[in-house]
């Protein structure tokens, strides 16, 4: 990586393997990964613990909530914490993913997210992954990859994750039911910047997909070294 700070930012809908590959991305280029979905995570999760019922949530009620949630930075990447506490899988819980969507839909919460992803890439080379990150959090991005696969294949690489194990058929179609629906919530966040790579992963292997995008990462740089004289 250059001298110069450089973001690499990836988006994609619910599923599509942003926040694995992103990371994997980050390291083998060196660099810090900022998780951007695991903010709107850690919100939801810091609401949900204060009980209440979810579907009667304002923004007000959610931003309450602000300041318990940070970024902490560690040697690759920034983790969300509560009140200081490492997350951990609490954030991945199905109530947060249930209602995950409703908090990133809030205008101030994504503003607030925008503002702490913005303040984490600041100092450092980082690869950046969620839904508005080539468009809204970094339009200058040197790099925008947008990663799309077929839900089917979404759906059942997220089962396989979860159960760990292959899913029977119906649980993949209930399964692809719910990111479908999920993807027409979220479809205002998740376009692909005009100047985006659009990478379909439906049949890449993860590996496959890394290496892609690490060699564009590195083109990039080093034409921006070139230009620069580095």
């Amino acid at each position: 990586m250059s001298a110069a700070r450089v973001v690499i930012a990836i988006d994609g809908p619910a599923a599509s393997g942003k926040s694995s590959t992103a990371q994997w991305v980050a390291e083998r280029l060196g660099v810090r990964h900022v998780d951007s979905g695991a903010l709107y995570r850690a919100l939801t999760a810091a609401a949900l613990r204060a009980a209440g019922d979810p579907d009667a949530w304002t923004e007000a009620d959610v931003l309450r909530h602000a300041g318990r949630v940070a970024l902490a930075p560690t040697d690759r990447s920034f983790d969300a914490v509560i009140d200081g506490a490492p997350v951990g899988e609490e954030i991945r819980t199905p109530e947060v993913t249930r209602h995950v969507s409703l908090v990133a839909g809030m205008p101030g919460v994504r503003a607030w997210v925008n503002d702490r992803v913005r303040a984490a890439a600041r100092d450092h080379d980082v690869v950046v992954d969620g839904r508005d990150i080539g468009t809204a959090v970094f339009p200058d991005a040197p790099l925008k990859v947008f990663l799309v696969a077929d839900p089917w294949e979404r759906a059942r690489r997220r089962l396989l994750q979860r159960l760990q194990r292959m899913p029977a058929e119906a649980e993949i179609a209930e399964e692809t039911d719910r990111l479908v629906q999920r993807d027409a919530r979220d479809a205002t966040q998740s376009v692909p910047a005009r100047d985006a790579v659009v990478v379909d992963t439906t049949y890449l292997t993860q590996e496959e997909q890394v290496e892609r995008i690490v060699a564009l990462a590195r083109a990039v740089t080093h034409r921006d070294d070139v230009t620069s004289g580095g």
